[in-house]
């Protein structure tokens, strides 16, 4: 009792609190293991040896994809931190475009890294504030890595976008994609600011029923998914093209509100008839009399764009019509085309018509497109057309060919390359190693903690290819120590090269994007110590 009674007296000393900590520690834990399992799902379809995934959605639909942040998009995620790598991957796609699925596996390890300085008692703030000099110091030390790269150089481009593609679904036919995708994000390009190269004016068509080798890429000119209105005889194709973008509708007009007219006998039925016939008739006259012969009509919610017998005018009048342009078209088309959108036909004048060599229709698998070439002064826009024998293998194509596109528009904002291969993560964390023995406390363990994480990369590289990882890794640690900083992982040989001598090769932006992007996700999660749930 007497025991008791001094342990009460010490306990009941002031300022001196027992505080229970075991619920913070089962939140992180359970955070850090959520986040590890998501990117132990995306590990083993990284790298050019990587394994696809394939997604059935809710409504039968099936995806079959490489990419780390299409595959994270479609999973649905009901843990909150699981949901930050999906977060995660989607800013790496807007910031570089590729490397998607190094960034979550990055990630993954860090956290894997710091489940083991916590369990060793390292507070989680030191842990978080180290990382982010870890992360500075790598970022620095990538740079002195890097080799400038000339944007004209069309083939050092190439080289980056066949790298790009040589981990997707359609890395056979990298040799068609990659000067793809270089020609049209340098056509894109507005010389007056080159660091601002907007995506959006790259129009990519999908047509099935072909291979990818049928894929074409127009020079100045366009492609519409819709096909031409030939239902009224009218022209099919037209030489010396003058193009007219119409957004008012050529038929007759009707009331705002719901009314209804009765007619009750036959001269006023033929006086309304007479008067619907001049009332389109006059239009097309005013059409004609601009001097144009296309005209691409834009789609109307509130009554029909075209009627036919406004279509048999239009076809008497010898123009070529497209109609059924969406709203969204509209802005692209009048960049192409150089024409304006006319929203009366009273404005339609000479001066608000784009001028183009040739239109016409153009058969693709079984269907029409309007094909439009030879455009005067094209405005920086580019357009191609892909073909495949399935939807899945189509929309594949297009995500690889979009990440192709975006490892040239990091080149162009930044011009720098690395070696691929594993390279960079291996050097980084060889210098960042180094760097950690110069630094004290527990400081140096995370440090040491962040350089090994880095090891993932290539690991995960060997292991995909099927060769030993352990053995693959200690080698390139090795070949670093030796001074041989551009040496990787050959995945195609299963041994290791100098990736620079193999074209392997990859944007600085991509890395850099990816290392920093994952060490904020990764000092957020650490900072979490609580989950309130709110009924």
């Amino acid at each position: 009792r007497k025991g008791a009674a001094m342990a009460t007296a010490t306990s009941g000393k002031k300022g001196e609190t027992f505080r229970d900590d075991s619920r913070k520690v089962e939140v992180r834990i359970s955070n850090i293991e959520a986040a590890k399992a998501l990117s132990d799902a995306v590990r083993t379809s990284l790298g050019p040896r990587g394994m696809d995934k394939m997604v059935k959605q809710a409504d039968g639909e099936v995806i079959i994809t490489n990419d780390g942040a299409t595959i994270l998009d479609k999973v649905k995620v009901v843990h909150p931190a699981a949901k930050m790598l999906v977060e995660l991957s989607k800013s790496q796609d807007v910031n570089a475009g590729d490397g998607t699925t190094s960034v979550v596996v990055v990630c993954g390890s860090l956290l894997k890294k710091c489940l083991e300085l916590l369990n060793k008692g390292v507070h989680p703030t030191v842990i978080s504030d180290s990382m982010g000099k870890a992360c500075k110091k790598a970022a620095e030390i990538l740079e002195e890595m890097a080799t400038p790269v000339n944007i004209q150089d069309r083939e050092a481009l190439i080289r980056a976008a066949t790298t790009s593609l040589s981990s997707k679904v359609v890395s056979q036919y990298a040799s068609l994609l990659a000067p793809m995708a270089v020609d049209t994000v340098l056509k894109v390009i507005n010389p007056e600011n080159p660091n601002r190269v907007d995506l959006r004016d790259i129009a990519i068509l999908k047509k099935g029923g072909g291979t990818i080798d049928d894929s074409i890429m127009l020079d100045n000119g366009l492609l519409l998914n819709q096909k031409p209105c030939t239902s009224s005889g009218g022209p099919t194709r037209v030489a010396n093209a003058k193009i007219g973008l119409i957004q008012f509708c050529i038929s007759p007009p009707k009331t705002d509100l719901e009314s209804t007219v009765v007619v009750n006998d036959y001269q006023q039925m033929d006086r309304i008839l007479k008067e619907e016939r001049n009332y389109i008739l006059s239009i097309v006259k005013k059409i004609r009399k601009s001097g144009c012969n296309v005209v691409l009509i834009q789609k109307s919610i509130l009554r029909d764009a075209v009627t036919d017998l406004s279509l048999h005018y239009l076809a008497k009048a010898k123009i070529f019509v497209v109609r059924d342009i969406e709203r969204d078209q509209i802005e692209f088309i009048s960049k192409t085309l150089g024409c304006l959108p006319v929203a009366h036909v009273d404005h339609l004048t000479p001066d608000k018509l784009g001028k183009a060599d040739l239109v016409e229709g153009m058969p693709v698998g079984n269907s029409r497109v309007t094909k439009i070439t030879g455009v005067e002064g094209t405005g920086a826009t580019s357009c191609c057309l892909l073909r495949a024998s399935n939807k899945l293998v189509l929309e594949e194509a297009e995500r690889s060919l979009h990440d192709a596109q975006c490892v040239i528009r990091c080149l162009v904002q930044k011009p720098f390359m690395l070696p691929g291969g594993g390279a960079p993560e291996v050097e980084v964390s060889r210098k960042l190693g180094a760097w950690a023995k110069t630094l004290t406390g527990m400081e140096s363990y995370c440090v040491k903690g962040f350089a090994e994480a880095l090891e993932v990369v290539p690991y995960t590289l060997a292991e995909n290819a099927g060769l030993s990882p352990m053995q693959m890794v200690t080698e390139l640690r090795n070949h670093h120590q030796n001074g041989n900083a551009n040496h990787g992982i050959n995945v195609r040989k299963g041994c290791l090269t100098n990736m620079l001598e193999e074209n392997v090769v990859q944007p600085l932006q991509v890395t850099l994007s990816a290392f920093t992007l994952a060490t904020e996700c990764v000092r957020m999660i650490l900072k979490i110590d609580d989950i309130v749930p709110i009924r």
